[in-house]
């Protein structure tokens, strides 16, 4: 089998531009775990249906992000207690478009996912950092106030997550996947790390239930949606303690599948 980056050139390119009309801001996902290796098979039956995001000349961006939550981890919490109606904030760089946003993902009880967000400078945003929406100019601390549940002033740097992503639309332009390899969790309480280099965490953002090619790839190779969460699993394994029953069965499905 060809490398993945052999293969990701043998897609048709988008630029970010033309993916203006498929941001999905409000959607519904579907979530797949995988190991790296079979992630090249399923490169290799998408490539006729899909077209690979190109930033300068790159098919594989890079992505930090630095999760926050309470000092009684209240996001973390709501997730594992099965809260339908929840929220995660983060400020996440596009490295390779030198971009960075302030992002607020809120879940619905219809289990619709929405996200809002500003430009910041960077991931140093403890002082009232001005950031731009489409109509107005807000500090972080007003624009979380007016968007969330939360306050700024109780918010605090959690865990990092770093990752290399793949993003693909297809040729209809109706949805978006997106591939996460080479994960890497560092969480800045703790001060524990765990990396899970041979998982890829996929995610099929739709607006609805459309039909999808992906869908069909997926089950040809018999692999099954499994809702994982980046933040609550980078969480549950790197902070001693924390409350962590449910997703105990996710980490160990993963780790026995890494392990196969």
């Amino acid at each position: 089998m060809q490398s993945i980056a052999t293969i990701l050139q043998s897609f048709e390119p988008i630029s970010l531009a033309q993916m203006e009309s498929v941001r999905l801001m409000n959607r519904i996902d579907t979530k797949y775990a995988v190991p790296m290796a079979v992630l090249p098979h399923i490169l290799e039956s998408a490539k006729a249906d899909y077209f690979v995001q190109e930033i300068d000349g790159k098919r594989i961006a890079t992505y930090d992000t630095m999760y926050y939550d309470t000092d009684s981890l209240d996001m973390y919490v709501r997730h594992h207690d099965r809260q339908l109606v929840r929220q995660k904030i983060r400020v996440r760089q596009y490295v390779d478009s030198n971009l960075t946003f302030l992002e607020i993902k809120r879940k619905n009880n219809k289990g619709r996912t929405s996200k809002k967000r500003i430009t910041v400078p960077g991931f140093d945003i403890t002082a009232e950092t001005l950031g731009e929406s489409k109509r107005s100019t807000w500090s972080v601390a007003d624009y979380i106030a007016a968007k969330s549940r939360y306050q700024w002033a109780e918010l605090s740097p959690h865990l990092w997550t770093k990752f290399h992503r793949i993003t693909l639309v297809n040729k209809a332009k109706t949805e978006r996947l997106t591939i996460d390899m080479d994960l890497v969790w560092d969480n800045v309480v703790s001060g524990e790390k765990k990396t899970f280099s041979e998982l890829v965490i996929i995610e099929l953002k739709r607006d609805g239930n459309v039909p999808s090619r992906m869908t069909h790839i997926m089950l040809d190779h018999r692999i099954h949606p499994l809702k994982i969460s980046k933040y609550c699993i980078g969480t549950a394994l790197t902070t001693p303690g924390v409350k962590m029953n449910r997703f105990k069965p996710k980490i160990r499905k993963i780790e026995k599948m890494l392990n196969c």
